[in-house]
């Protein structure tokens, strides 16, 4: 079987122009970056504004297990289905770090033949705007240095600087840092330390803004320190928000690219679904509704994180309802939860495949909560048996979930075409959408709901340092946002250990943080950390180009 880069190079790509064109994206609503990948203009949006959006689709999944699940590939192979079947129809989806590039995961542009292309480049540096995110993000840092260190007029506590620096890849040596070394004139000494780009409060802010206005407002509205007498310290008073919103001129321009069908692709932001809420931009999702008919579009990891958020965020935030929700998964996936050996996945255990697909039904009852139409989507194997995949629709059908065997890895949008064809029936079921708490409610009673409703909890536990930063939160008024928990992905508790649907567990809360310019509070369990590391035996060391620029080892 060929690699996925393989594949992707093979492909006979259309100019973007001609993509554009099948959603009547004029020539003149693109700024070219190349023959096959475009930024739309924000002129553009003038244009379509009054246009009736299309049904949106979100795709999410089971909590993830290193027998994988396929969401991005499912993504793209359905919206491939979709243009199979003659419908108007384009895929939004996160743009890649390069962080998990060149860590362990290899890229995240969907793989077989269910890729969005020129692949490379989705996965090495795009149209630029992860960088403009880092060098925004740093120039904020060096402001807020800079004024400390020309007499601090502002009374900064230097002690209590929330803001760090940012790079988008994994260095777990740039956790903690001591910064302004070597005299007076390099500064004041701090500790900080260095965050990856995606989880930057930033790059939320990209993806929740409406337009270049609500972005320059929200990086105004960001608390980057504390005075000494405890008064929170905004962005906006550095004087340097005009200069942050340049950075973005282009950036918050969304990005055209294509399937290796041709269906076209709007892939813009990329926030982390464990650390941010995980989720592609507003802006991209709000002008593909007006393009197309049908929009698929995907939120990280599994559907206690990427899907709630999605939902009690972005949809809160934007005005979006989705008419069906995707679940993927894959019988292998399943049995893991059960607790079957990765080595052993191949063969047949339905002892354990019942007792994973407990994790699968959660999620269908978390969907189903929301007031939404579910449909699961079994990423097919070929180990996969009959008597495997028949327990598997037989469970869903009874929780009202419809199931569909997903092929696109394999065939592409063909692989597709049953699933197309189960999803847009789900669209015309009853849709009762609702959200998880209400933003008024106290940050408690809002992390309560979502530990009981989304990940199947008996409640909240907040540590000392968490109560004393909760006291502090609701002092400056900024508690009546939405929150966006990090968490764990590998499991519906804040334990990574506890696979399949866990019972009797509380969700420790380590640490609050306030995002008042992306306009929610990062509520931090477990052992999240936002600066990954880099694996034993990293990506990058497969990677590699040779003279006639010809890449290999990209996945």
């Amino acid at each position: 079987m060929k690699t996925d880069v393989e594949i992707a190079q093979e492909a006979k790509m259309q100019p973007i122009a001609q993509v554009a064109k099948s959603l009547n994206i004029a020539e003149d609503d693109l700024e070219m970056y190349g023959k096959y990948k475009a930024k739309i203009s924000l002129d553009a949006w003038n244009k379509v504004k009054t246009n009736e959006d299309g049904k949106l689709i979100l795709v999410t999944a089971i909590n993830p297990t290193p027998a994988g699940e396929g969401k991005t590939t499912t993504s793209v192979g359905l919206a491939d289905a979709f243009h199979k079947m003659g419908k108007n129809i384009a895929v939004a989806l996160r743009e890649p770090s390069l962080g998990p590039c060149f860590g362990l995961k290899g890229g995240a542009a969907g793989g077989g033949y269910a890729q969005v292309v020129p692949m490379e480049d989705i996965n090495l540096h795009f149209t630029g705007d992860f960088h403009a995110i880092t060098t925004a993000h740093n120039l904020l840092a060096a402001v807020i240095d800079n004024h400390i260190q020309q007499g601090n007029a502002l009374d900064i506590d230097v002690r209590r600087v929330a803001w760090k620096r940012v790079l988008d890849l994994n260095d777990r040596a740039l956790r903690h840092v001591v910064i302004g070394m070597g005299g007076k004139a390099h500064g004041v000494p701090r500790e900080t330390g260095f965050d990856i780009t995606v989880a930057s409060e930033m790059m939320a802010i990209l993806c929740l803004a409406t337009d270049l206005e609500d972005m320059k407002k929200r990086l105004g509205q960001i608390v980057v320190a504390y005075t000494r007498d405890g008064r929170a310290v905004r962005a906006d008073e550095l004087n340097v928000t005009g200069a942050l919103t340049l950075l973005f001129k282009d950036a918050i321009k969304p990005n055209l690219v294509q399937t290796l069908e041709g269906t076209p692709a709007l892939i813009h932001g990329g926030p982390f679904a464990n650390i941010a809420h995980g989720c592609n931009s507003v802006m991209a999702t709000k002008f593909a509704l007006k393009f197309a008919d049908i929009v698929v579009t995907e939120a990280g990891f599994g559907a206690d994180l990427g899907a709630e958020k999605f939902l009690d965020i972005k949809c809160r935030f934007a005005g979006l309802k989705p008419s069906a929700v995707v679940i993927v998964a894959t019988v292998r996936a399943l049995k893991m939860h059960g607790g079957l050996p990765k080595t052993e996945l191949g063969k047949v255990d339905m002892s354990a495949l019942e007792k994973g697909l407990e994790n699968l039904i959660k999620h269908i009852e978390t969907v189903k909560a929301f007031g939404l139409p579910a449909v699961v989507a079994i990423n097919a194997f070929p180990a996969d048996t009959k008597e495997e995949l028949d327990f598997v629709e037989k469970k869903c059908n009874e929780l009202g979930a419809e199931v569909a065997l997903s092929e696109v890895w394999a065939k592409g949008g063909e692989g597709g075409i049953a699933l197309a064809e189960k999803v847009l029936a789900a669209t015309e079921k009853p849709n009762n959408f609702n959200f998880t708490y209400e933003v008024d409610q106290s940050i408690p009673e809002k992390i309560e709901a979502i530990v009981k409703r989304v990940y199947g909890g008996d409640g909240v536990v907040f540590t000392g340092p968490a109560m004393k930063q909760l006291k502090e939160i609701e002092e400056l008024g900024l508690d009546k946002m939405p929150v966006c928990m990090a968490k764990t992905q590998y499991s519906l508790s804040d334990d990574p250990t506890k696979l399949g649907r866990p019972k009797n567990f509380k969700i420790t809360v380590k640490e609050l943080r306030i995002s008042a310019g992306a306009g929610f509070i990062v509520a931090l369990t477990g052992d999240i950390l936002t600066m990954p590391g880099l694996p034993k035996k990293p990506a990058a060391e497969n990677m590699d180009i040779d003279v006639n620029g010809k890449i290999t080892g990209l996945f």
